[in-house]
C-alpha cells in the first residue's frame, strides 16, 4: 500500500491523503522497489510539472505563458546568434480557433526543445555547452509545452463535454534512477494497449523522444522515413516515477473509442508495424490502482475532481514504512533555485564531458 498526501498549494494547512494498491505484475513489483528507493533518498519532486489538465488550476494559461517567455529569454540570451526562439508566447498564440491547442505552435516549441536538448542517448552540443540555468530553462520548454496543451484541452472540454475533462498526475523526481525494462515488464503493452482507466496508475515514460502515437497525431500520419524514425524512441527504462489517470475511462468497451484508434492502428500496419509487438512500446503500462472509496469516500468522478482541485500539491509519500516529506511548492520564490541546485552536479558533469570532447 502506498499513501500519497496532497495539500492546498495556497493554504498549506489543508491536507488530503489517498492510497494506491500496486498491481500484481513484475513491473509493479519492481516499480514499488524503485519508488521506495526514491522516497528513502528523499529526492527532489518536480512539482511544477505534476498535475495536468485540471481546468481550474492556479497555474493558468497566462501564468504558464509568462513562465515560458522567461525561459525563452534566458535561452536566447545565452546562445545569442547561435540559436534563437523568436516566438513570444501568449494565450492567443497557444489556443486555436476551435479552442484546442494550436498544434503548429506546440510542434514548433517541442522541436526547439528536441534540438536544444537532444536525446537521452545523445545530448545536443547546445545542451552540453549551456550553463546551469540555461539547461534548466531548456528542460522547462518541454514541461510547459505539455502542461499548456493539457490545460487548453481540459478548459475546452469543461465548456463542451465536462464529463470528459482529462486531468492527470505526472509524478517525477529530479535525478530519479532509471532501470532497464525487461520483456516481462512489457506485457502490459499487449494486454492494455492505449486503454486508460479512471484512478489507474501507469508507468511514467522516463525518457526523451516521441512515441508512434505522438508522431501519428502531431505530424498527420507521415511516412516513416529515416528522418521521422530518428525522433521515435521505444521505451527502454522504468523508474519509481508514475502517472495517474484522473480522467474518465476510455477502453475497448467503447465503440467510438475503437473507431478513433482504428486509423492509428491502420497507419502502423501500413508501415509494417505490429501494434501487439511489445518491443514497439505501443500503449501504457498499468502498475496499480487508487483505492477511490477508501481515499475520497466516493467513486464519483466529479466529486473526486472537486477534492483534488483544492489540493494540487504533493506533500508526502509513504511506501513500505518509509516516508518522504516535500515541504516546498512551485509557487515558492526559492523553488526554482532549489531545483537548479539539485541538478547542478549532473549539469557540471555534462559540461565537463562536452569540453573534453570539444
Amino acid at each position: 500500500m502506498i499513501k500519497i498526501t496532497l495539500r492546498d498549494p495556497l493554504d498549506k494547512s489543508k491536507l488530503l491523503p489517498y492510497y494506491i494498491q500496486p498491481a500484481e505484475n513484475q513491473l509493479a513489483t519492481d516499480w514499488v522497489q524503485a519508488l521506495e528507493n526514491i522516497v528513502d533518498r528523499n529526492l527532489l519532486l518536480e512539482k511544477n510539472f505534476c498535475f495536468l489538465g485540471f481546468p481550474n488550476s492556479a497555474r493558468s494559461l497566462e501564468y504558464l505563458c509568462k513562465q515560458l517567455n522567461l525561459h525563452v529569454t534566458r535561452i536566447n540570451r545565452f546562445f545569442g546568434s547561435h540559436y534563437a526562439i523568436n516566438e513570444i508566447y501568449n494565450p492567443k498564440l497557444c489556443v486555436a480557433e476551435d479552442l484546442g491547442p494550436n498544434h503548429e505552435t506546440f510542434n514548433a516549441l517541442h522541436n526547439h526543445f528536441e534540438r536544444l536538448q537532444g536525446t537521452v542517448d545523445n545530448l545536443s552540443n547546445f545542451y552540453r555547452a549551456a550553463n546551469d540555468i540555461t539547461k534548466y530553462s531548456i528542460r522547462q520548454l518541454n514541461n510547459i509545452c505539455h502542461e499548456l496543451e493539457s490545460l487548453i484541452l481540459s478548459q475546452r472540454k469543461q465548456h463542451t463535454t465536462p464529463d470528459w475533462v482529462r486531468p492527470s498526475q505526472i509524478t517525477t523526481w529530479l535525478t530519479a534512477p532509471r532501470h532497464e525494462l525487461i520483456d516481462a515488464h512489457r506485457q502490459g503493452f499487449i494486454t492494455n494497449g492505449y486503454q486508460r482507466h479512471f484512478g489507474t496508475v501507469y508507468m511514467h515514460w522516463c525518457q526523451i523522444g516521441k512515441t508512434y502515437f505522438e508522431v501519428w497525431r502531431d505530424e498527420h500520419a507521415p511516412e516513416l522515413t529515416d528522418t521521422v524514425c530518428e525522433a521515435i524512441t521505444h521505451l527502454k527504462y522504468y523508474s519509481g516515477e508514475f502517472d495517474i489517470e484522473w480522467g474518465r475511462s476510455v477502453d475497448n468497451a467503447l465503440g467510438w473509442w475503437q473507431q478513433e484508434m482504428k486509423p492509428f492502428y491502420d497507419w502502423l500496419a501500413a508501415q509494417g508495424i505490429n501494434y501487439l509487438d511489445p518491443k514497439f512500446s505501443i500503449g501504457h503500462l498499468p502498475i496499480g490502482k487508487v483505492l477511490l472509496e477508501e481515499s475520497f469516500g466516493t467513486t464519483d468522478q466529479q466529486e473526486i475532481w472537486q477534492q483534488l482541485e483544492q489540493h494540487l500539491d504533493i506533500y508526502s509519500i509513504e511506501v513500505n514504512g518509509k516516508t518522504a516529506v516535500y515541504d516546498y511548492v512551485w509557487s515558492d520564490p526559492t523553488y526554482e533555485r532549489l531545483q537548479i541546485d539539485m541538478l547542478r552536479p549532473g549539469y557540471r558533469y555534462q559540461s565537463r564531458i562536452h569540453n573534453e570532447l570539444a
